[in-house]
């Protein structure tokens, strides 16, 4: 239970932070904040601290910075000064009489609007620079946010150069000349840092010939390394895995049969422990198609399963190549611009992976939601208990830092009903000089948030499928 409430604490911080850099770059710009809230639906906890309502509502996943004529046009007249209220009951009120006709109860509702509040502090009273510095400011605090977490974890832990640990002797990392403790520092052009970036790339060009830069005794060189295809067959049970963690798991596969789950901890396999996940190939490949015993923790139990191994034909590119990812502490300086640098990574990750979504790579199966993520933070929580708080404030860190990342490129797209989508608008504006019908607007972005809200449903349903099934 503990590891769901620290999930659910870790993504409300994130989120609180990402309306925060809104809350705060509207009240710097003179626009009055009508309610601050985190999540939605009805409303647990709320008060009023001067002319803002502070809220805490029932469903955590979400929140919001509701400012003044955010979502209308204000028009400012010399009578628009007074005290702020609430703007839906002044609504009511001015709705009350029901001997007047519909259009004179819109009027009277806009006239007592105007009257209640200063309208020089809406929202869309303001410059369109104003405007846009508020709404870039949620994403960019997310940034800030994932860089600080960065900043922490490489200055606890250190990096993770992309430093070659052992080449195979006759292989195409051989050939291309390319030898144990060569520092790798590009691919194809594209700067690698991290020993992930490395990972990255080969998921998204396995065949590619990469033109490889790396650094040897201090002295910068440069090969190419042409992949090898592979096709073989091997004994599988349908899975991918890393750190001995279930990641997905193919329809109609041994595993799935066999009742394992995505983010299963795979402990033993007939009784011989693993500690890698190369273990589990390894010890299929002599298994054959022999049943196996697989021990698998879950939610914090131990569960056995039986799996059938099925004769599964493959296709590969190999290289030879392999770097272990070994962290490596290094100077404050350098902990500040590889901070810099593992955001950058994990931005430009979130773009990797929607190229692979669009490109057919990857299906909605393997995107994840708010209630997936709680999961898989609760699992990443549970798996480092026996390593102590420390690790367990790391490996919370590290989620944050890739969550954080990915929720302020995600609200920079141009998707109406986004960030992105009315900074959009904003950008049009300034360049034609006056702004977009504003029911026009409206429209594109009232479509937009109907499109994500059955995104949500449809991710939503993909998670509690992948928890339960």
């Amino acid at each position: 239970m503990i590891d769901i409430i620290l999930a659910i604490i870790l993504l409300s911080v994130i989120i609180l932070v990402h309306e925060f850099g809104h809350f705060i770059l509207a009240k710097a710009n003179g626009v009055m904040v009508v309610e601050f809230s985190l999540g939605f639906g009805p409303k647990l906890l709320h008060f009023k601290k001067g002319e803002t309502e502070y809220s805490l509502k029932l469903l955590p996943f979400g929140g919001a910075c509701m400012m003044l004529g955010e979502d209308y046009d204000a028009e400012i007249t010399d009578e628009d000064k007074s005290i702020p209220t609430n703007r839906q009951s002044i609504k009511n009120n001015a709705n009350t009489n029901a001997n007047a006709n519909t259009s004179n109860k819109i009027i009277d509702s806009d006239k007592a609007l105007k009257k209640q509040y200063d309208m020089t502090r809406a929202f869309s009273s303001k410059s369109v620079w104003a405007r846009m510095s508020i709404l870039a400011a949620g994403p960019i605090f997310n940034f800030l946010l994932a860089f600080i977490l960065a900043v922490i974890i490489i200055g606890s832990l250190g990096y993770d150069p992309c430093t070659v640990n052992l080449i195979n002797a006759d292989s195409p990392a051989s050939i291309a000349g390319l030898q144990e403790g060569d520092l790798i520092t590009s691919i194809n052009g594209r700067d690698i840092t991290f020993t992930r970036e490395l990972t990255l790339y080969r998921t998204l060009y396995p065949d590619k010939t990469m033109d490889v830069t790396y650094v040897r005794a201090g002295e910068k060189h440069t090969t190419t390394l042409t992949p090898l295809y592979n096709k073989n067959s091997a004994y599988r049970v349908g899975i991918t895995i890393s750190n001995c963690v279930v990641n997905s798991i193919s329809a109609d596969s041994p595993a799935k049969k066999g009742g394992l789950k995505v983010n299963d901890l795979v402990k033993s396999v007939d009784g011989q422990p693993i500690t890698s996940s190369d273990q589990l190939s390894e010890i299929l490949a002599v298994t054959g198609s022999k049943e196996v015993t697989l021990l698998v923790e879950r939610d914090g139990k131990e569960v056995t399963l039986n799996v059938i191994p099925e004769l599964t034909e493959t296709e590969s590119y190999y290289t030879g190549l392999f770097c272990y990812g070994e962290r490596v502490k290094t100077t404050p300086i350098h902990t500040l611009e590889y901070g810099v640098k593992e955001v950058g990574y994990w931005i430009r990750t979130v773009f990797d992976s929607l190229g692979m979504l669009v490109g057919g790579k990857v299906s909605l199966n393997d995107v994840a939601g708010p209630v997936g993520i709680v999961n898989v933070i609760g699992n990443v929580v549970e798996q480092s208990k026996p390593d102590g708080a420390f690790y367990i404030m790391l490996n919370l860190f590290s989620f944050a830092v890739m969550i954080s990342a990915n929720l302020g490129v995600m609200n920079l797209l141009p998707i109406p009903a986004l960030d992105g989508g009315r900074l959009v608008f904003c950008i049009i504006e300034a360049v034609r000089g006056k702004p977009i019908n504003k029911e026009k607007e409206g429209m594109v972005h009232f479509v937009g948030m109907i499109l994500l809200m059955v995104l949500m449903v449809l991710i939503l349903f993909n998670d509690v499928k992948n928890i339960f099934m």
